[in-house]
């Protein structure tokens, strides 16, 4: 749904509530086709998601109040920048990852069954198997499963978004997730993809047991000095972020510099991994890569693909059995390459992955450039703490609603048009009083701008409350927000003092707590707001404060 005011998309969701309960037999399919194909689509947008006609109800009752729902995406658009596709390496991985995707999309089942057919050449195990999770399949703790498995899926979600009208202007892929962009941006073909996912994973193979890695909250330039006592035996291996830092080196060293961040306070933690990649150790499986990659032949891409191996676009030509092992064996220079499509203009960063695991450090690396970039919008793809179709259709969601464009016919196919509720026009009526000139005109009913913002913020009604009362006030619409974030049915039920961490919050939840909480207060709360105020009464009375200074950012 969508309107010129948020009065209006607003009354629009509750005239659409009216019309779908008052009419059991009316098939909600019908009515969401209906609504895209034979509406005009203003800038204050909204999608309702559910299965079933009870919870798109639910849904249209919260938009109509203006509440906070897990089922409702709303915003406002505007001129987004071009998108770029982002590939990640390993560690998105889980078990059953892309079984409901391939039971309920043909596009995505039909790339699935090509990757299927073209890694048998190159392996002996059943590729559905292990992506649907099935009992007995292979299992994901290998190196040489995984990696196949991943870019099946990974190319398989570029297939799925592509099928909905959305295209990228450019890709990137982290690691191995280069693989991946290297196929979607046409750089190569099928087969030589899958040679090369396949029979550089089975290399890696040789390398188990040597070394592990671990990431590290810090800038990169700390940790290098961290790192320094250990020499050789550790190095930096992937720089994702600001304050995003991934090392590698033998095990023993990595214990050992773990237990010394832990110490002086940095976040470290070990990374499930039995291999340094991206170190010298690499080197030890150099002829093992490049000589089965001696018959690939890349071509120059059809869009442009910004290496993390240069931190820069590159002509794809040039990717040959050498530069994928260099891709292995070198620093993954991933917060560079978003820094570059930063400056050359591209704004939205969709995640090509069964679980998001750069969203965060692509929020953070936004966040830290100095130029305006507040427009920008990062996106995943699928998450295995929610459904796989529920995480998709909400991020095509909030592309659609902040301006991207989207293919909803494609999505809902050929269905039956049927009548709905006319627009909620907000009227304004302006007469002339017989007694006085004509400068004497009603005033009309206040009511929100024509061009407020889409989502209803706080900054109007704190000013016409109490102290007592605003702080009561913000402290339950932040409440509110962490219950639907963390999927629980009511505010009521959080510990306004309990630290996000003892509740349930990672990453990923602090960083749609940011999101959600910056369309209703019209800030610009930070990715990690939950590690910077640690519980929801910390939050609030940031907010009050950042409302009440009237310091938006």
């Amino acid at each position: 749904m969508s309107g010129r005011s948020e009065a209006a998309l607003r009354a629009q969701a509750e005239r659409l509530r009216v019309r779908v309960a008052g009419d059991e037999g009316v098939d909600v399919g019908d009515v969401g086709w209906s609504l895209v194909s034979g509406r005009s689509c203003f800038e204050h947008r909204a999608v309702v998601l559910g299965r079933g006609r009870e919870e798109l109800l639910d849904g249209l009752e919260a938009l109509a109040a203006g509440a906070e729902s897990a089922r409702v995406v709303r915003g406002a658009a505007g001129d987004l920048g071009g998108v770029v596709f982002v590939f990640p390496g390993q560690g998105s991985q889980w078990a059953g990852m892309g079984r409901e995707l391939y039971e309920t999309f043909p596009v995505f089942a039909h790339s699935i069954d090509e990757c299927a057919a073209a890694l048998r050449e190159w392996t002996d195990w059943p590729l559905l198997d292990v992506v649907c999770g099935v009992e007995g399949a292979p299992a994901l703790d290998r190196v040489d499963v995984v990696q196949p498995a991943l870019f099946s899926v990974m190319v398989s979600l570029a297939a799925l978004w592509r099928s909905w009208g959305v295209e990228p202007a450019a890709v990137t892929g982290h690691s191995q997730g280069e693989i991946a962009a290297a196929y979607v941006c046409g750089a190569l073909s099928l087969r030589d993809a899958t040679r090369i996912v396949a029979l550089r994973s089975k290399a890696l193979v040789d390398l188990i047991g040597h070394g592990g890695m671990a990431s590290v909250a810090q800038p990169v330039d700390l940790v290098e000095a961290g790192i320094a006592p250990w020499k050789d035996r550790l190095s930096v291996a992937v720089v994702n972020g600001p304050g995003s830092v991934v090392i590698s080196g033998e095990p023993d060293a990595l214990d050992e510099f773990v237990e010394k961040a832990r110490a002086e306070g940095a976040r470290a933690r070990r990374i499930s991994v039995s291999y340094a990649s991206h170190s010298h150790q690499v080197s030890r499986v150099r002829d093992q890569v490049i000589r089965p990659l001696a018959d690939v032949r890349p071509r120059t891409s059809d869009l442009p693909l910004y290496s993390t191996l240069t931190g820069e676009s590159v002509d794809t030509a040039g990717m040959d059995g050498t530069y994928w092992y260099e891709n292995l064996r070198r620093q993954v220079l991933f917060a560079p390459s978003v820094r570059r499509l930063l400056g050359d203009g591209f704004r939205v960063f969709i995640e090509m992955s069964p679980h998001p695991v750069l969203t965060h450090p692509v929020q953070e690396t936004i966040e830290d450039e100095d130029e305006d970039v507040d427009d920008a919008l990062v996106l995943s793809s699928s998450r295995r703490d929610r459904g796989a179709v529920e995480s998709v259709v909400g991020s095509l969601a909030h592309l659609h609603v902040r301006g991207g464009a989207v293919d909803w016919p494609a999505l809902f196919g050929e269905r039956r048009r049927v009548d709905l509720p006319t627009y909620a026009f907000q009227r304004r009526r302006y007469w002339l009083n017989s007694s006085h000139t004509a400068a004497a005109v009603e005033t009309p009913p206040a009511e929100p701008d024509e061009g407020a913002p889409a989502a209803v913020t706080l900054a109007a009604e704190l000013p016409t409350l109490s102290a007592e009362a605003a702080e009561a006030r913000v402290l339950a619409h932040v409440r509110e927000v962490v219950a639907v974030v963390l999927g629980h049915p009511s505010g009521e039920i959080i510990d306004p003092d309990q630290v996000f961490a003892e509740i349930g919050f990672n990453s990923l939840a602090s960083l749609e707590l940011s999101k959600r909480l910056n369309d209703t207060t019209g800030l610009g709360l930070r990715a990690n707001v939950a590690l910077l105020h640690p519980s929801p009464r910390q939050l609030a009375q940031h907010i009050l404060a950042a409302v009440g200074d009237g310091a938006p950012g």
